[in-house]
Formats: C-alpha cells, sequence, structure tokens
C-alpha cells in the first residue's frame, strides 16, 4: 500500500503537541525522533541500556515527529493548523517546517525499530522489544513490547516518570490507564501485581497494539483493552489510575475521573510540559484530589495525587 509521509520540525517540548495534531488530523500513526529520548553513550548509567553511537549519528539534530496519511484529502488545513500550535500551547514548537514524500509499507514499518533497544523505566522494570536479545539480571521485571504504530515505546521522560510514581505508589487493586497508547503503563501495573487493569484508548490502532502487547505478555486474564473514552462516561470502580498524556487532556480528565476513582485512589499522570505545572496541579486540587507527590525530569512533570 502506498501512503503519504509527513514530516514536521519541532522541539523535545513540541513533539507530543505535533504528534497528537497530527493524530487529530487523521493520521494512521506517528513516529516521534529526539535525540534527547536516547542515552549518551559516552555517559552511561545504571538507568539505561548502552546504545549503539552510530545509531544516534543517524538521527536528525531536530526532532522530527512523521506520520502516515492514506488520503490525501486528510491534508486539507494541515498547514494552517499546525501554524496555529504555537499560539494554542503558549510555548515555542520549534521550526515547525513540514514535508512530505510517499512511501512504501515495507519501507517505514522496520524503520524505526534500528533506534528501539532494551531499555529500564523505574527501578525494576526492562522494556525489550521482541526483536532484541537480553540478558536478564536479578530482580528485573520484563515486559515485552513492539509499539507499532501506536504512541508510547517508553523511551520518553513521561513514561519514565509514570512508571517509576507506579512502583512507588501501587499498593493492590484495580487500575485504569487512559490513553494506553501500546498498553506500556498497564503492562508494567500488571507485572507490579495488578490481577485487575482496564486500558482504553480513543485510537482504534492503539487498541489494536495493546491488545497485541497484552498478549506477547501473556495477560490477557488480567488486562482489558478497549476502545473509549473516559469523558464520554467511564464507568467503574478503580483503585488507581494513570494517564500519561496532555496537560490539557488531564486538566479535563480530573474531574470526569472522580466518577472512576474510589475515595482515597490514586491517580499518576504525566505528558505536562513544565510550563503546565501550575494549571495541572491547580485543576487537581480544585477537583478535591491530595497532591502526594511532583517529579520533573528535564521539560516534563509527573504528579501522584489522591482522590480525598
Amino acid at each position: 500500500m502506498d501512503w503519504i509521509e509527513i514530516s514536521i520540525t519541532t522541539n523535545t517540548e513540541g513533539a507530543d503537541i505535533v504528534s497528537e495534531a497530527l493524530m487529530r488530523a487523521g493520521a494512521k500513526g506517528t513516529q516521534i525522533i529526539d535525540r534527547a529520548d536516547v542515552p549518551d553513550p559516552a555517559q552511561p548509567s545504571g538507568y539505561w541500556e548502552l546504545i549503539d553511537p552510530a545509531l544516534i549519528e543517524q538521527m536528525p539534530e531536530e526532532v522530527v515527529v512523521k506520520a502516515w496519511f492514506q488520503d490525501e484529502e486528510q491534508l486539507a488545513g494541515l498547514r494552517e493548523s499546525v501554524a496555529q500550535l504555537p499560539r494554542l500551547a503558549g510555548f515555542d514548537l520549534g521550526g515547525l517546517r513540514i514535508t512530505s514524500s510517499g512511501v512504501q509499507e515495507k519501507d517505514w514499518a522496520e524503520y524505526w525499530k534500528r533506534f528501539y533497544k532494551p531499555f529500564r523505566i523505574g527501578s525494576h522494570l526492562v522494556v525489550r522489544p521482541s526483536w532484541e536479545e537480553y540478558s536478564e539480571q536479578p530482580g528485573d521485571v520484563m515486559i515485552h513490547l513492539d509499539p507499532g504504530l501506536a504512541f508510547g515505546t517508553g523511551t520518553h521522560e513521561t513514561t519514565a516518570l509514570c512508571a517509576e510514581l507506579i512502583e512507588q505508589y501501587y499498593r493492590g487493586g484495580a487500575v485504569l490507564d487512559v490513553g494506553t497508547g501500546s498498553g506500556i503503563l498497564a503492562i508494567a501495573a500488571a507485572r507490579l501485581g495488578a490481577d485487575s487493569v482496564t486500558a482504553i484508548d480513543i485510537d482504534p490502532m492503539a487498541v489494536r497494539t495493546a491488545k497485541e502487547n497484552v498478549e506477547k505478555n501473556g495477560l490477557q486474564d488480567r488486562i482489558t483493552v478497549r476502545q473509549g473514552d473516559l469523558l464520554a462516561g467511564e464507568a467503574g470502580s478503580y483503585d488507581f489510575a494513570v494517564a500519561n498524556i496532555l496537560a490539557d487532556v488531564i486538566i479535563m480528565l480530573a474531574g470526569p475521573l472522580r466518577g472512576a476513582l474510589k475515595k482515597g485512589g490514586l491517580f499518576i499522570c504525566s505528558g505536562i510540559i513544565r510550563e503546565r505545572e501550575e494549571d495541572v496541579q491547580s485543576a487537581l486540587l480544585e477537583k478535591g484530589y491530595e497532591v502526594m507527590d511532583l517529579r520533573r525530569r528535564g521539560e516534563w512533570v509527573a504528579f501522584a495525587a489522591r482522590m480525598v
């Protein structure tokens, strides 16, 4: 099948915002290529696996968000929509230069795998794509993940922040993962002991990918993946919720989520740039949450909040 590939230059702070805009325009999937997501091989730490320096050299200097469309009509108005993003976001999003090209499915479906290697998130969780070898260490908790075209390879700071907070604060009970993407955080919760996890996403491709990853990890009996939108009314009674989305979505979720959380339930949220930290914190407090923890990494922020 022939596809239309759109590439937009941005910066680390704008990558998720541009990606979301492309998905709303009808993209079948997006890919963020950001050197900041790859550890510096010259400065290894226990947090990351070592990466071949040649892979980093192949990456563009600027952050690039790629998206794939099947229909040229979907691109109508895209340039105007992208041009409005800095005003809506309220901060610089980089160059926002747009280029397009035709591409065969087989050309790009494998391309991103070159940059995706086993790595750690949190203290014990290790994410391993199926095509990569990894020698397990004592205490490792393995997540087998093939993100495909869905959001969430796990390398982004926001995912790491969420994983750390889940490791620290999850103490049992039913879990809700809002905007599950590849399913990485739902799988992490199950690997850390959750017997009942509901993972929802508005994007059908994400739902399909998350289901495949749940099956790869043998967790079908503990994780239910379905398409949905919490803002449209997700009924349930959960002890723990996680959302790695965007600040504006988290602000909108804070109220409706109260109907899904038990009293005293915990809400882990990230995908929040530092400039929106106070906005999200104010929304959480206004909706009756107690902020228990606030963590920052790079330009990103994550909260752990309790419903009181």
